[in-house]
């Protein structure tokens, strides 16, 4: 078959624009189920590979709505995996705040909950504010990487310790299990020591699919030995163009082939009928934003109180902080060569958390995302619309049909399983 684009959503209840909530009839609270699942069955209906959440540890009233008040991701998919039948469900479960024989059973428990939909988001954890609710200190960003990357094989292994012929519940001879065909791991590393197996049969995808965000160069590593999906923070053409190559590069040293990993870019979408009224959108929502909220976005995503430069002052020399590598990386170099100022940045941040903001006609959008994709720096995309419905109906409802017109995108999924509509191979 042609090359076809990959979907993601996004899911937060109150939109990714940090101020979403208050657009006229948008949903206000990340905590409403009915219309978490009528987000759920729109993407769905829009042929979307896979609705992807995030997560936070910590409350922070000044953060963004989404992240301060919202569902634990693992629960709430189990939810939608019964209001849904083909569409992916991925979570995050961050590596350092959490053990890997827990994270390899709830994995596992999903994936058969959805017959073949899980996937898990493995990163790292950025941000400090999570430690003290664990009873810990944050380690720094060399450590959680390899704390990571360990993690990840210790996940992948307890996922392949049972055959997926080890259940025989055979009446006649009585023998429920085949002993044979369930192993232990047997883990001893230098961060974790796993016994294994664990207490559930393997995955209807043999193994969960794995989502991997690191922008960093260890990030990068970890997500071509491990990912089979890459979310990307880019803001132009070229950027993304540079990191696609850059990752595809690595896959071949760990004896993958370019088609084994998808590169999704984070973008937020905001359409209207004409190019004109998409920018008036944009221009309403910017208008909602509350100052001390995008700038405590900022100083996070930046790692340092921003709060002490003007915003109408160039860029300070700033550092890449040791939380959000990719995020601030990508900023830093976009307000670098557009010569922008702080201001600039700011509205950037506050518009979608430091993600490329697409303004336009569901025909403008479409004629970027086809650019982006024909010319390698894309293998789809991670939508965050900036408002929820709202924002998502305009994208399945105007964009989508275009892609499908232009044979870039499914007009209805093949398979039954993630894997299968990220045309992956069941590992054995």
């Amino acid at each position: 078959m042609p090359r076809q684009m990959h979907l993601g959503l996004f899911l937060l209840g109150t939109g990714s624009h940090v101020a979403g909530w208050r657009y006229p009839g948008a949903n206000t609270s990340f905590q409403d189920i009915d219309a978490l699942v009528s987000m759920a069955q729109l993407a769905e209906r829009g042929c979307f590979d896979l609705i992807f959440m995030g997560d936070n540890l910590y409350a922070d009233p000044a953060a963004h709505p989404s992240y301060t008040l919202r569902f634990e991701p693992l629960t709430l998919l189990a939810a939608l995996a019964m209001a849904t039948t083909r569409i992916g469900l991925g979570a995050t479960i961050a590596t350092t705040y959490s053990d890997p024989w827990t994270t390899a059973r709830a994995f596992a428990s999903l994936d058969h909950i959805s017959k073949g939909r899980a996937a898990w988001n493995a990163v790292t954890g950025a941000s400090p504010q999570a430690a003290p609710n664990f009873g810990r200190q944050h380690p720094n960003h060399a450590e959680r990487y390899a704390i990571a990357a360990e993690y990840v094989d210790v996940v992948r292994g307890l996922w392949d310790c049972w055959d997926d012929d080890a259940l025989l519940a055979d009446r006649n001879t009585g023998q429920y299990l085949a002993a044979d065909k369930i192993r232990a791991l047997n883990h001893n590393g230098a961060h974790f020591s796993v016994q294994g197996p664990l207490n559930i049969g393997r995955a209807p995808q043999g193994r969960p699919i794995i989502l991997q965000a690191g922008g960093s160069a260890p990030g990068q590593q970890l997500a071509a030995r491990t990912a089979d999906v890459v979310f990307a923070v880019v803001q132009d053409l070229g950027e993304a163009q540079a990191q696609y190559a850059a990752l595809k590069a690595l896959l071949p040293g760990f004896g993958r082939a370019a088609t084994d990993v998808a590169v999704l870019p984070g973008v937020m979408p905001v359409i209207g009928r004409t190019d004109r009224e998409a920018f008036d959108k944009l221009a309403t929502l910017q208008g909602y934003v509350d100052a001390s909220n995008a700038l405590a976005i900022l100083s996070d995503r930046f790692g340092v109180d921003m709060a002490r430069y003007s915003l109408d002052g160039p860029i300070p020399d700033l550092p890449v902080p040791d939380t959000y590598h990719s995020f601030s990386q990508a900023m830093l170099n976009k307000a670098r060569r557009e010569n922008m100022s702080l201001r600039d940045v700011y509205n950037l941040t506050a518009a979608a958390r430091g993600h490329w903001v697409l303004c336009g006609s569901a025909e403008t959008v479409a004629d970027t995302l086809q650019l982006w994709f024909e010319q390698h720096a894309a293998d789809g995309f991670n939508v965050m619309p900036s408002h929820m419905p709202g924002g998502l109906a305009d994208f399945v409802d105007g964009v989508v049909p275009i892609l499908q017109r232009r044979g870039l995108f499914r007009s209805a999924y093949a398979g039954a399983t993630l894997r299968e509509h990220l045309g992956l191979a069941r590992p054995v």
